[in-house]
């Protein structure tokens, strides 16, 4: 057998882990009601959904912008509970911050193949105003550790940043939490 089998099997092996034992469960944080802020989308097909498939050297420059906003990067999928459960604190954080200068980002980890059948009827579903993007780069191997050292391959994760601080969190965020963390970038 050549490296390469080798290598793709280390690399297949690492997203079955990451599909069946990545997403964390916080069941002490506060729950979200389901339909809480939502508005009717009726008229809204998949195709409408505006969806930018990004590889991690793409991506990677949105990590890093230098400008006078607070970025706000979640990592998150449709498959991942407490994902799902804390999506609604990030779109309310983006509607009572956005006088503020904080952008909000978020970055599906949902495989290609669900793009369509899964991801774009999720963001029409929950009414996702937010900035959606999707990153489909399978070297997590790479990428998982440039974004924090710290990471350790579980979602959902938060970046939030401002050209002069940095922090990563690996942990879902009740919406006091989320906004606490934003204050202190605001100071």
């Amino acid at each position: 057998m050549s490296v390469d089998y080798f290598y793709d099997m280390k690399n297949i092996i690492l997203l079955v882990f990451l599909c069946c034992f990545a997403c964390k469960d916080n069941s002490k944080k506060d729950s979200v009601k389901e339909g809480e802020g939502q508005v009717e989308r009726s008229e809204k097909t998949i195709n409408d959904v505006a969806l930018t498939i990004y590889n991690f050297e793409e991506l990677n420059p949105l990590l890093h912008v230098k400008d006078d906003n607070i970025h706000v990067i979640n990592f998150w999928a449709t498959w991942c509970v407490p994902c799902v459960k804390e999506l609604p604190h990030f779109e309310k954080l983006r509607t009572e911050y956005a006088s503020k200068n904080v952008q909000l980002l978020l970055v599906s980890l949902d495989f290609p193949n669900v793009y369509d059948s899964k991801l774009k009827p999720f963001i029409l579903k929950h009414n996702i105003q937010s900035k959606v993007v999707a990153l489909n780069d399978p070297d997590s191997e790479t990428w998982i550790s440039k974004i924090s050292t710290t990471w350790s391959g579980t979602i959902p994760v938060t970046l939030i940043y401002n050209k002069d601080k940095r922090k990563f969190y690996e942990t879902p965020f009740t919406y006091e939490e989320l906004e606490a963390e934003v204050k202190t970038f605001l100071k």
